[in-house]
Parts: C-alpha cells; sequence; structure tokens
C-alpha cells in the first residue's frame, strides 16, 4: 500500500494486476486501484475534481483529469474516510500512476491533496525502474 496526508486528508491507495482482464500478448495490462480517503483534519471537505498523470515503461505520459470520482462526489466529515475502486490499462508491463484531488472545506477554500506516487507492476514481472 501507498499513502500520503494532506492537510489531514490521508490517502492510501492499493493496485492489483488483473491478470484475467490483461492480454500481454495484444500489449493490454490492466490493473485496478483501491483508494481510501480519510478525512483526519478538523473540517468537512468534499471532493471537487480528480488529476492523475500515468507514466508507462517507456516514460510516455498520459493525463486524465475530471470532475469527481466514479462519478461521485464524496462529502467527509472529520473521521469519515470514503473508498473506491478504479482501473487503469497500460500497453507497457509496468508503470506509475500519482497525482491529486481537488478538495474544497466548509468554508469555501480549496486545496489539493496529494494522491502518492504508485507502481503498476505485473507480479510475475521482472521489477523495472519505472
Amino acid at each position: 500500500m501507498y499513502r500520503e496526508t494532506t492537510d489531514g486528508i490521508e490517502i492510501i491507495v492499493e493496485p492489483q494486476y488483473l491478470h484475467d482482464q490483461s492480454e500481454p500478448e495484444a500489449h493490454r495490462y490492466i490493473w485496478a486501484y483501491t483508494v481510501v480517503i480519510a478525512n483526519n483534519s478538523d473540517h468537512t471537505v468534499q471532493l471537487e475534481t480528480r488529476y492523475w498523470r500515468i507514466t508507462n515503461a517507456l516514460g510516455q505520459i498520459e493525463e486524465v483529469e475530471g470532475p469527481g470520482v466514479v462519478g461521485e462526489f464524496p462529502t467527509l466529515t472529520p473521521g469519515d474516510s470514503y473508498q473506491y475502486t478504479s482501473g487503469c490499462p497500460l500497453n507497457t508491463p509496468s508503470g506509475t500512476m500519482v497525482g491529486h484531488y481537488v478538495m474544497r472545506r466548509d468554508d469555501g477554500t480549496r486545496f489539493e491533496a496529494h494522491i502518492p506516487a504508485f507502481s503498476l507492476d505485473r507480479p510475475d514481472a521482472a521489477r523495472t525502474l519505472n
């Protein structure tokens, strides 16, 4: 697991290679990643947008941004947490993801909660430095 805390918002990510959905002979590798967002701050916060920078083993970068996560805009009171699972396809057997969520506090201020960089590696492949 990978974790990072920004202004009391802890983000934990656990990636998992989906062997049964991947097709290595077609250069199609699929990962799921589960994210837990925990509000350890004194403010109620709402997730507004997401940003991801996805880098494959060849150094090619794809940027993904948009509203919410999996169609939702979770609001977390102090002590609450929210969990979701999403996926990422790559055309190489490894890569990395990193990003942030734009969060809005109950007082209207916004900040970026950093998502820790995490590796996407096939469990049966030789490790590469991405």
